[in-house]
């Protein structure tokens, strides 16, 4: 009798407990959505309704980093072997948007299952974590993100990565590639590389240790400043794109000033000019 007692008291407490506990967060809708943020602290990925991209077409002046990335994705999304991508180099010149426009156009051809999951750079360390939710999701195939990628001196977070990267025991989910952007092609500032020379017993091991994290990546995707032909035909082709009723003289006239003023060429510039002359010509940028 007092087994049966404690049982039923025991019971009523198990009971209380579960309705006193938050309720486990739903899991992500990966079939209803294509791309997703990742948040470290409470883990999860936030389903994003609309990507911030543009069209493939306008990205002019980076045709063969463009073919070997769409190549690589291409052959990931059909679940053959592909390689984490670094996308290093001019500031501007498109590495993000490549990056977004060739996951949305081979996710339309695959299906749907070629998944976007843009990570922060400060959320690196989680990176584990969320390959482990990765790795469950089986059906589908993942591209994790993370834009301006780099590391401070002092920064160790780099290991991490290194580390994600390989793998550990378990190696990489055969359902992920990981995808960076970065202004550098090491990842690191060249001080932090000859303060590790200088301090350590071994130079030669040092700056390899901090050298190889490049390594992971088996693309390295270089992207350079553009002519002056090469920017004019990006303002070309994003006034043909949107409609903008604009001289083609004045345009490119207007292009070549907004460009000296700025000191610079690359498609972000060429964006920013389009913009300015949407705005004056009180015409919207729709399309």
């Amino acid at each position: 009798m007092a087994q049966e007692i404690d049982h039923a008291l025991l019971t009523r407490i198990a009971d209380a407990l579960e309705r006193m506990a938050p309720a486990k967060p739903a899991g992500p809708d990966l079939q209803g959505f294509s791309a997703f943020v990742w948040h470290a602290s409470p883990p999860q990925l936030e389903p994003v309704a609309r990507v911030n991209r543009v069209e493939m077409s306008l990205l002019k002046g980076i045709d063969l980093t463009r073919d070997i990335l769409i190549e690589n994705t291409e052959r990931f999304a059909r679940g053959l072997p592909a390689n984490n991508a670094l996308l290093w180099g001019a500031r501007g010149m498109g590495k993000s948007s490549l990056v977004k426009a060739a996951h949305h156009a081979i996710n339309e051809a695959a299906g749907g299952i070629l998944k976007l999951v843009e990570i922060h750079r400060e959320d690196i360390e989680s990176l584990p974590l969320l390959m482990n939710i990765i790795r469950k999701a089986e059906h589908f195939r993942f591209i994790v993100f993370c834009d301006d990628l780099s590391f401070d001196a002092e920064d160790t977070s780099y290991k991490s990565l290194k580390a994600a990267l390989d793998g550990g025991i378990e190696g990489r989910p055969l359902n992920m590639v990981f995808y960076a952007t970065s202004n550098r092609r090491h990842l690191l500032p060249r001080e932090m590389i000859e303060n590790e020379r200088s301090t350590a017993i071994n130079p030669s091991e040092a700056v390899q240790e901090k050298v190889s994290l490049s390594d992971r990546f088996g693309l390295w995707l270089g992207f350079h400043n553009c002519s002056q032909d090469e920017f004019l035909d990006m303002v070309e082709g994003y006034a043909r794109h949107f409609g903008l009723k604009v001289p083609p003289e004045d345009l490119r006239a207007g292009a070549i000033a907004w460009q000296a003023t700025r000191g610079s060429r690359s498609g972000r510039v060429a964006w920013q000019y389009i913009q300015d002359v949407a705005g004056r010509t009180g015409q919207r940028l729709e399309g």
